[in-house]
């Protein structure tokens, strides 16, 4: 089991911590974590653009001038796409892009993902998150203190407000309940911090 170090807000330790290796101490599953990470991509698309056929246009299909003698290109109907408000070649239809992934493949790879986090020292472990100003100052302080290189994901056990409004300025800061993290969270920020309590429960509900 890995013993990590326990920081406070302004980076100063504060005590340490043991992390169980059925959390923390998963093999790395590349495939797995990229598989999870193309179904939570593709289940965010909404797939409902929309637009009309030839067929599906207002209008009527009458012949807009005859066949021959006017110099100009025979039609049969002012729904086709070549006339302004006619139809769309093709046209795209609302489509179901998501992908289904079984509960225990992303929960494997959630562990997978941050025991490789943990392997590449990119966790940091607070023994709590707040700002209780609701401050973008005190969040950016917060930052500074850790000198972090790269964004940074914070998970708590529970975002109050406070705390949601304080990193809502700070592009490369972003926060996250324990209980919503996800696969696409953990690897796309460079860095993970974990509250003392977000990881009882990230144990507790792995054991």
């Amino acid at each position: 089991m890995a013993k990590v170090k326990v920081y406070n807000m302004k980076a100063e330790e504060v005590g340490s911590k043991t992390l169980k290796d059925d959390v923390f101490g998963v093999e790395y599953n590349e495939p797995l974590i990229h598989e999870v990470v193309v179904a939570y991509n593709a289940n965010q698309r909404q797939g409902n653009k929309s637009t009309l056929t030839r067929g599906e246009v207002r209008g009527h299909a009458a012949k807009p001038y005859r066949q021959k003698g006017t110099g100009r290109a025979r039609q049969g109907s002012t729904k086709g796409p070549q006339f302004i408000g006619g139809g769309v070649v093709f046209a795209p239809k609302p489509r179901d892009f998501s992908k289904k992934v079984n509960k225990q493949a992303k929960r494997t790879a959630l562990l997978s993902a941050l025991s490789q986090k943990l392997a590449q020292n990119e966790i940091t472990v607070l023994d709590k998150f707040e700002v209780p100003s609701a401050k973008t100052k005190d969040a950016q302080n917060f930052l500074n203190a850790f000198k972090f290189n790269g964004s940074v994901l914070v998970v708590s056990a529970q975002n109050s407000d406070a705390e949601l409004k304080a990193v809502n300025n700070i592009a490369q800061l972003n926060t996250v309940s324990v209980e919503l993290l996800n696969v696409y969270e953990v690897v796309s920020n460079k860095n993970v911090v974990l509250t003392e309590s977000a990881i009882k429960y990230l144990e507790e509900a792995n054991a």
